[in-house]
């Protein structure tokens, strides 16, 4: 027998019935310790009540040799999806995407670490790519190394839209527009950006206005590429920084936090070759601020 079972659940039950139904070759004895163990999970929670009130599409879980863990609530992230390759997350600001030399453990990668393997001690993440920590929105996860190679080799055939949301100080007077230079980094860890072809990596970004006032406007930013802090570094250059972003060339404080939103990522899934896309919601602070 397999150290654990999963199991789709087809129409609305409660939880012992329903095991009594998919473990029929076992004792209803055996089946109610197995609950009351703390060995049968539902969308990956521990659930011990025999008349939890299951709904079709759930997720029920044998842990035939094993209990499962009361996981501990994500903190600045919220699952969009999961499947067996890959998570994707909408990310709070204030959440690093992975760790640093002076925080090790409060990341988004620590904390799905955990939750992979409360399901599979042997479960693991790999980055895809990274939100700055002060970048909210949508962000992918592998969860083996195949698929991990296979985005990161195929990132721009795979990867259909990339759109930010970007809160930029002062009134952009072009409803649209494209910006495009060779970026950089300087042993200050700060990327730079030149007009000389060749002078680092080539980086192209195109905006679109959505609302604005004299002192903020709200740009819908579509990558063409995908360069380190690169929508930073092009709003930047056209004399529209990032608001709240002291790093490349804010006046003032903004709205408390990096004016920057992962909206939308739409891809091919790389093992099902499905197109999915996913959203996460502008914060509100984002057009009042540019109204």
């Amino acid at each position: 027998m397999k150290n654990s079972n999963r199991y789709r659940v087809d129409e609305p039950s409660q939880l012992l019935e329903y095991l009594f139904t998919i473990l029929s070759d076992r004792s209803r004895n055996s089946v109610k310790t197995l609950l009351a163990r703390g060995q049968v999970s539902v969308d990956g929670q521990p659930e011990t009540a025999f008349n939890y009130k299951l709904q079709q599409g759930q997720m029920v879980e044998i842990g035939h040799n094993r209990s499962f863990k009361k996981s501990t609530p994500l903190q600045g992230l919220k699952i969009l999806h999961e499947d067996e390759d890959l998570i994707i997350i909408d990310k709070s600001s204030g959440l690093l995407s992975v760790a640093t030399a002076k925080e090790k453990q409060s990341t988004a990668y620590r904390q799905l670490t955990d939750h992979v393997k409360n399901h599979n001690p042997k479960g693991r993440i790999f980055i895809v790519h990274r939100l700055d920590r002060e970048t909210s929105g949508v962000m992918m996860f592998a969860k083996n190394e195949k698929i991990k190679r296979a985005l990161q080799n195929n990132w721009k055939d795979i990867v259909r839209e990339r759109i930010y949301m970007a809160l930029v100080e002062g009134e952009v007077q072009t409803a649209e527009g494209t910006i495009s230079s060779w970026l950089k980094e300087s042993k200050s860890m700060k990327m730079h950006s030149s007009q000389k072809p060749n002078d680092g990596q080539y980086a192209v970004t195109h905006y679109k206005r959505i609302q604005w006032n004299s002192s903020f406007s709200l740009l819908e930013v579509q990558l063409e590429t995908g360069r380190k802090n690169q929508i930073r570094v092009h709003m930047e250059d056209i004399g529209h920084p990032i608001a709240g972003d002291k790093k490349y060339g804010a006046a003032g404080k903004g709205i408390g936090r990096l004016g920057l939103h992962a909206k939308l990522l739409t891809f091919q899934h790389p093992a099902t070759k499905k197109l999915m896309r996913f959203k996460a919601e502008t914060p509100e602070a984002f057009y009042k601020k540019s109204k």
